[in-house]
């Protein structure tokens, strides 16, 4: 049902003020920054590390989505988001145990499908559960080219191998040229 946890929202009044810190701080990559007129916030994904992100939300103005949440604390955890690879499959089974969800949605080019379980039947964790492919909400060079599964580069110290994932981005491990031999060597008696 669950693929993996794609990322932590951390809804925040100073988005500029969070970005700096995460960014200029902790090392994150941001993300593009994307508004939702309708529901007045603003979201923005970070990405620290190889696989790891995290949700900037604010507000863009009063009477919106996180109007509440905000008016009890500076900022904190929002939500986790969790994907799935059939969103209608999870809803069957949140169905089948008697666990309510709300907020069905789903983006007109189809990118993107989600529901919400509320914290009251979660433990107090606002769970999103979204069908969608990671590619499609990355930045190109948080990315493999399309089609493009691994790729080694050469550094000063050896070799970079770097392997699409399957939760979306790229992972990589540096290697010595000894490394790299073995590599070599694994892969041709895998062949065999």
């Amino acid at each position: 049902m669950i693929s993996r946890i794609d990322h932590i929202a951390i809804a925040v009044k100073d988005h500029e003020g969070a970005e700096r810190f995460f960014r200029d701080v902790l090392g994150a990559i941001p993300g593009g920054c994307y508004e939702v007129p309708r529901q007045k916030f603003v979201w923005q994904s970070l990405v620290l590390g190889d696989l790891t992100r995290l949700e900037l939300v604010s507000p863009m103005g009063g009477g919106g989505l996180l109007e509440g949440f905000l008016s009890k604390r500076e900022g904190g955890f929002h939500h986790i988001t969790l994907q799935t690879p059939d969103l209608d499959a999870a809803i069957r089974r949140l169905e089948e145990h008697g666990i309510p969800y709300f907020g069905r949605h789903e983006y007109p080019d189809g990118t993107w499908k989600e529901v919400f379980i509320h914290p009251r039947d979660a433990f107090g964790v606002l769970i999103q559960l979204a069908e969608f492919r990671p590619e499609d909400w990355m930045l190109p060079e948080m990315k493999m080219p399309e089609g493009q599964r691994w790729d080694i580069g050469k550094t000063d110290a050896g070799f970079t191998l770097s392997l699409a994932h399957p939760g979306g981005g790229k992972t990589a491990i540096d290697l010595t040229k000894e490394e790299l031999r073995c590599l070599s060597q694994a892969l041709q008696e895998a062949l065999q």
